[in-house]
């Protein structure tokens, strides 16, 4: 059944979130996790645009004549952008016709910005990096928010024998996990092949690869699924597809493998640390700045099976060591990487320089 959206009316917004690409991605997730938290914290935020939850509070397009007003309590609405094609509509709002927004731009890239995506940060009241790798290919004044993670949301499981049960696995085993887009860019093949070689040296293992593979990718999945197949391994390398219950998936596993050769920003790897699940990652996106080498993780090179390798059956070998990474990544992720840390990093320089 449907739901129906939850409109509001502009005047009583101070922080408008616009949303215009229709296709879920990192971007939209995290509008969608963060929101909510920020109007818990009194920041008056709604969403303008396609794809996105109906429980959020939404503006309706037709009502945006009514940003010619400020809103109340407040000299100025705050237009907080993540893509160029949120940019440049702020820019119009505010330079043509002469609305009282101050525009924000977050950046999660990490390569240099076309001569285009320049021109439009420049225009920028303020502009956020979400990671120090990241503000390295910022040309302007900048400031770090790094992404949190619901620490409620992604908790650990109180009791992981009913959590594999729940989720039709084999409580006796241990699960690896890797879970994301199917898709060259993240590494499931790495992923894959790294598993044909650990699993038969560790029969108390097994395998999980949770996402979906888009159209333009399917051909790629079926490849893996017929390698893992001819490796006879079928039965303990799991293909589960996309789950909305995603943070059930993660309470199953034992250790998570993020496997990309390329990340903008990266959220797989704090999902697993707030799970108390600990992680090998490869050194892309921000993932060297949220996992603490030796103690809730592993960090290898990007696009390095033998690593990868190396790395994990290291950790899938001591249950010790697992499981003190384990108590250490959940800890390390609520003191660091709460949401509501996000939020007020993003509400104080609302306040500072935007609004």
């Amino acid at each position: 059944m449907s739901m129906t959206r939850t409109y509001v009316d502009p005047d009583g917004v101070h922080v408008i979130a616009p949303n215009f690409k229709q296709r879920l991605s990192g971007v939209t997730s995290t509008i969608i996790q963060l929101v909510p938290v920020q109007n818990r914290l009194g920041q008056k935020v709604a969403v303008l645009g396609p794809g996105l939850p109906p429980h959020l509070p939404h503006l309706r397009f037709r009502d945006l004549w009514k940003l010619w007003r400020a809103p109340q309590g407040a000299r100025h609405r705050v237009w907080h952008a993540r893509r160029n094609i949120e940019m440049l509509p702020g820019i119009i709002l505010r330079d043509i016709l002469r609305m009282p927004l101050k525009l924000v731009f977050t950046s999660a890239s990490q390569r240099k910005h076309s001569g285009w995506t320049k021109l439009l940060i420049r225009q920028m009241d303020a502009v956020i990096a979400t990671s120090t790798k990241t503000a390295g290919y910022l040309e302007v004044p900048n400031t770090v928010v790094m992404h949190g993670i619901d620490c409620e949301i992604f908790r650990p499981a109180e009791d992981k024998a009913q959590a594999k049960n729940a989720c039709g696995l084999d409580p006796n085993l241990s699960y690896i996990g890797c879970f994301g887009r199917i898709r060259h860019q993240k590494g499931t093949d790495l992923f894959v092949d790294a598993m044909i070689e650990l699993l038969p040296s560790h029969p108390g293992w097994s395998a999980i690869i949770a996402g979906r593979a888009t159209a333009k990718h399917i051909n790629f999945e079926n490849e893996l699924k017929t390698r893992v197949k001819q490796a006879g391994l079928d039965d303990r390398i799991l293909f589960v597809g996309e789950h909305k219950n995603i943070a059930d998936w993660y309470r199953t596993l034992d250790l998570f493998v993020a496997p990309q050769r390329w990340e903008g920003f990266g959220l797989t790897p704090l999902e697993a640390m707030a799970t108390a699940v600990p992680v090998v990652a490869t050194d892309v996106g921000a993932f060297s700045e949220l996992i603490v080498e030796g103690a809730t993780g592993t960090l290898i090179p990007a696009n390095d099976l033998p690593r990868m390798v190396v790395a994990a059956g290291a950790l899938m070998d001591d249950v010790q060591t697992l499981q003190d990474h384990a108590m250490t990544a959940r800890e390390h992720t609520t003191a660091q990487f709460a949401l509501e840390g996000e939020a007020n990093s993003l509400g104080m320089l609302y306040r500072r320089g935007a609004a």
